[in-house]
């Protein structure tokens, strides 16, 4: 019996170009779409746009367009880039909708009748130059736990720490770098905290990942808290029924989102919506970034729950993407659009590469430059288009373009690849599409040998039964491969579809073999990556200083000035890292032991995510050795050790000469 599923992606923000990163989500969801329609089950695929909130509201004054065209002009250039990749949504929307005006209004209203929304007055930031209320997002400052400079107003990116922005430490607006002045003001709280227990069923009923249940239960222990769900104007978004000034914040509506589309779908399509969203008929699965797992997993279920709505079936959950152990960069040249890719290469080439790299896991998935060459020109290339490449000319130029029929060694071949038919679907089923790739490579090595075994272009001289017997195997290998590959490369199977003359096949096919059946003319299914194409594609997505405007965000204010007397007390030495290990519940941290000529220190370092802890250990390092002990949330710091970089893997430890001796000075 065929299974009725409707899934949805993450939407992407209307403020800004779809970027490769963002494709891992977009190209993870279309294979898995594709792969339930190839089985018979009939599949559901909406998305939107994200359309509302201050920056895209500041974006629009900085352009001097209305927020409306700001957002009908990225929503244009979104559907270039999907459509360009081959992410085919049954429908594809924007939380700037009537629906979705409807549905957040409905569900505002029902959790409000149900005692789960309360009033409540707060002290937020204002900004008096911008004339605005500013979000988290647009105040930086100190962290009050750990007092690393420059964070955001609602985390610390050094200790992890989650804050109010009112507690920061000498804020300021990252828009015109003015100081904030607090502002009392009533907003609207949903109480979170009211759906514990019904979430914490829903997540041991297998809701998401057992790593991502394991994050979520560190939030239930620290306790849900209630979320502000309301903000002051301006804000580009929908009002709060009965307000004048205020809005729904765009977390609220944003996810609110899939529920409009589908709806838009429906109306346009006649079908019942409740029926597809709300009842035990439809599957319903969202794919998300890690980054957003908290408004996924808590947030958007309790809404839902709470209003009377069905909850996903599954969250599934993916890792970010990093370029060459990376993280993308506009300066290497490796944050890389969409629009930039497609110039270069073809997109089928970074679903396949994709593919490869994915799993069910939420560990980052990295696209190193040389391996993407070499595996789509080794793999795709070499072995799975070179099948195709070295039978179908020959059997036309030959052999009439006719097949002919299997003998036993060809029916060992086909049965070898067909009986790897359930593996494949129950990997793809699990979103182990690495798993996939792997199969099909092997199998594709098992027909390369079957050709190289039979050789047909010696055959083809002098024995042209033999050799049509044995390209009809080739043949019909070539067909099965295609298949178990389709949801992945769409546009090369329906190219492989047209060389063999058959109609568009389903799992179900897997088990027919052509024979006696006639074939149409080969064309080239794909094309060898030259490494300049990927050097031209980085050297045009870099960012250099003659092209950049002359800010690229808010500009850092300067520090009060320091003196020499204050540059001289300033103690450097020589350390050496005698043991570094993870800090608990600190993501970015690592404790370090350090023999500095005297009793050990104990550092506490934000580098976890440049460094293990066992390349550390024995690492001569430079050490600030008068800096005074600072407790922190996470235990006493007796130091600093000196690192370059922008922060998170782009952080290099300044490494002393290894024949220094600990405690030595550095002048």
């Amino acid at each position: 019996m065929s299974r009725k599923i409707v899934v949805t992606s993450a939407l992407p923000y209307a403020n800004g170009p779809i970027h490769i990163g963002h494709l891992v989500e977009y190209i993870q969801t279309d294979i898995w779409v594709r792969f339930q329609k190839m089985c018979g089950n009939q599949c559901l695929y909406f998305c939107a746009d994200d359309a509302h909130g201050t920056p895209i509201m500041i974006s629009a004054r900085a352009e001097a367009i209305s927020p409306e065209k700001l957002i009908e002009q990225v929503y244009k250039e979104h559907k270039v880039d999907f459509d360009t990749f081959f992410v085919e949504f049954d429908n594809y929307y924007s939380t700037h909708s009537p629906e979705n005006k409807q549905f957040s209004e409905l569900i505002f209203s029902r959790l409000n009748e149900a005692g789960s929304i309360v009033k409540r007055n707060i002290e937020q930031a204002y900004c008096e130059n911008c004339k605005m209320s500013l979000p988290d997002r647009y105040i930086r400052g100190t962290c009050p736990r750990c007092k690393a400079e420059d964070q955001y107003g609602d985390s610390c990116e050094i200790c992890g720490a989650t804050y109010q922005s009112t507690d920061l430490i000498n804020p300021y607006c990252s828009t015109c770098r003015g100081t904030p002045t607090l502002q009392r003001s009533e907003h609207y709280f949903f109480k979170l905290a009211d759906f514990d227990k019904k979430l914490k069923d829903l997540i041991a009923g297998g809701y998401t990942q057992k790593s991502v249940s394991n994050k979520l239960d560190e939030w239930f222990k620290i306790g849900l808290k209630d979320w502000d769900i309301s903000r002051d104007g301006p804000y580009f978004g929908f009002k709060i029924p009965g307000e004048e000034n205020k809005f729904f914040y765009v977390w609220l509506d944003a996810p609110i989102g899939y529920m409009a589309s589908a709806k838009n779908y429906c109306d346009k399509n006649n079908l019942d919506f409740d029926k597809i969203w709300n009842s035990a008929e439809y599957e319903l699965y969202h794919f998300i970034g890690k980054d957003i797992m908290y408004f996924h997993a808590l947030f958007w279920p309790a809404m839902l729950i709470g209003a009377g709505f069905k909850p996903a079936d599954k969250l599934f959950v993916h890792g970010f993407l990093t370029v060459n152990g990376e993280k993308m960069s506009k300066s290497r040249g490796t944050f890389i659009k969409a629009s930039t890719y497609r110039k270069y290469l073809n997109p089928e080439y970074l679903r396949y590469y994709y593919a490869s790299k994915l799993t069910d896991g939420i560990e980052d998935i990295d696209l190193s430059t040389d391996d993407f060459i070499n595996k789509t020109n080794s793999n795709l290339v070499g072995k799975l288009a070179n099948l195709a490449s070295r039978s179908g000319p020959m059997l036309t130029k030959k052999l009439n373009a006719q097949l002919g029929q299997l003998d036993d060694k060809g029916k060992e071949l086909i049965n070898k690849l067909t009986a790897a038919k359930e593996q494949i679907i129950r990997n793809y089923e699990n979103l182990n599409y690495a798993a996939v790739v792997r199969i099909i490579i092997a199998l594709a090595d098992e027909a390369n040998r079957y050709v190289e075994q039979n050789q047909p272009w010696v055959t083809v001289k002098n024995d042209l039964k033999k050799t049509r017997t044995s390209l009809t195997a080739t043949i019909n290998a070539v067909r099965i491969l295609t298949i178990y590959l389709k949801p992945i490369l769409p546009k090369y199977a329906e190219k492989v579809e047209k060389f063999l003359n058959i109609d568009e096949p389903s799992f179900a096919d897997i088990d027919t073999v052509l024979q006696n059946h006639k074939i149409n003319d080969f064309e080239r299914l794909v094309e060898r990556i030259d490494k300049e194409q990927v050097n031209a594609m980085i050297e045009e997505s870099k960012e250099t200083k003659s092209s950049e405007p002359l800010t690229t965000g808010p500009a850092e204010p300067v520090k009060p000035e320091c003196t020499i007397e204050d540059f001289e007390k300033i103690d450097l030495r020589i350390a050496k890292v005698v043991k570094a290990e993870p800090v608990e519940g600190a993501d970015k941290l690592l404790r370090l032991d350090l023999d500095v000529g005297g009793p050990q220190k104990s550092v506490l370092a934000a580098v976890a995510q440049a460094y293990k802890p066992d390349e550390l250990t024995g690492k001569t390092v430079i050490y600030l050795a008068n800096l005074k002990p600072r407790k922190m949330r996470f235990g006493l710091s007796e130091g600093m050790i000196l690192a370059a970089g922008t922060g998170g893997k782009d952080i290099f430890m300044l490494s002393a000469d290894t024949g220094a001796k600990p405690g030595q000075r550095v002048s």
